[in-house]
């Protein structure tokens, strides 16, 4: 949660086994908030920042899981990429332009790079990714190109989805003058119809957008948290099942006091109810002066802080207990007994020896 941290990305490489690789073949291992990055534009209005690595690599591998994503419906190799950018230029993806969005931005995120092999990694598949509240099923299956809008449409499709369902790779194949049909691909091995995996991508919520699902089937009343939009950047979204999860656990039955939370960069409030909660700095400055307002609840931090939120949600009658959110880092953890005692989830299957 902290974008300042440094030390997790080391202990992952430590614990996974990439010394292993590094004592072996000599493989250096780069986390790219230490190192420069380079600003690229990619035109259209299109500027990010890159790691300077990657662009002066003569080559790339590019391994992104085979995953299907909350917002842009699959993240494959080009998506992969958003890895390699930072954390400013991340938050530009996520702008609040109709036009050229989230979808617009991540299509060119491997126009300039160097020459790229894309092998994606299907032995995992991950449905509703990719944060720690999606689903991972053993799938047994890798897509490999040296062209890696093909790698994208294959993989595309073997989560059950066609090329044209994914706005990012109809930017990119636009872009590049490719059919979205496949018909200028060869794929060799298994037949796609022969292995496709249809994942669902998306959290379902209901007719309104107001509530998820599970907890408007719980029958919570009173407090409206709409439906995430491409706006929502990385630090705020991966903290919003948090929050759902805590007002799931802190009903009583009781009706909630007319209280909208609301995210992202786009969202207006809801004329009518009683208290607004602005979760980020970028609702905050988009709504601070709106007259729609009754009364206003501000969690100005980017991210959030533990105790501004906390402090909100209580402000506006929602008492969530204070651990979760102050133990939110370790959330993940509870959710991986869903694949305890499934052989296939072996913990040795992740670690390199």
């Amino acid at each position: 949660m902290d974008p300042k941290d440094r030390k997790n990305q080391s202990h992952a490489y430590e614990t996974l086994g990439y010394g292993v690789l590094r004592k072996r073949y000599g493989i250096k291992c780069i986390n790219v908030f230490e190192r420069p990055f380079e600003k690229l534009d990619l035109g259209e209005g299109v500027k990010l920042n890159f790691n300077t690595d990657i662009l002066k690599s003569d080559f790339i591998v590019d391994l992104p899981v085979l995953k299907t994503h909350a917002q842009t419906t699959v993240s494959l190799g080009i998506k992969n990429l958003k890895g390699m950018i930072d954390i400013s230029s991340r938050k530009m993806c996520h702008n609040a332009d109709p036009a050229k969005n989230l979808h617009f931005w991540v299509s060119r995120l491997a126009d300039r790079m160097p020459p790229i092999f894309t092998l994606i990694d299907g032995i995992y598949t991950n449905e509703q990714g990719s944060s720690f509240d999606g689903r991972i099923h053993r799938s047994n299956i890798l897509v490999a190109s040296a062209d890696i809008l093909a790698a994208d449409f294959v993989g595309t499709s073997v989560l059950g989805y066609k090329p044209s369902d994914v706005p990012h790779l109809v930017h990119a194949a636009q872009k590049r003058g490719r059919p979205l049909d496949m018909t200028d691909i060869e794929v060799v091995g298994e037949s796609i119809e022969d292995v496709v995996t249809p994942l669902e991508y998306t959290f379902p919520y209901n007719e309104e957008g107001s509530l998820p699902m599970p907890l408007d089937k719980m029958g919570i009343k009173g407090v409206t948290y709409r439906k995430y939009d491409l706006t929502l950047c990385t630090y705020c979204s991966g903290i919003t099942g948090v929050f759902l999860g805590a007002i799931a656990r802190c009903w009583e039955g009781k009706p909630f006091e007319d209280v909208e939370i609301l995210t992202g960069k786009a969202m207006n409030p809801t004329p009518g109810m009683k208290k607004t909660v602005l979760l980020g700095k970028c609702m905050y400055r988009l709504n601070k002066d709106n007259p729609d307002i009754q009364e206003m609840i501000a969690v100005k931090g980017c991210p959030p802080k533990s105790k501004q939120i906390i402090d909100a949600f209580h402000q506006a009658g929602i008492e969530i207990e204070p651990a979760m959110i102050e133990n939110m880092d370790i959330l993940p953890g509870f959710l991986m007994k869903r694949y305890k005692g499934k052989p296939e989830f072996d913990e040795s299957f992740f670690q390199i020896t």
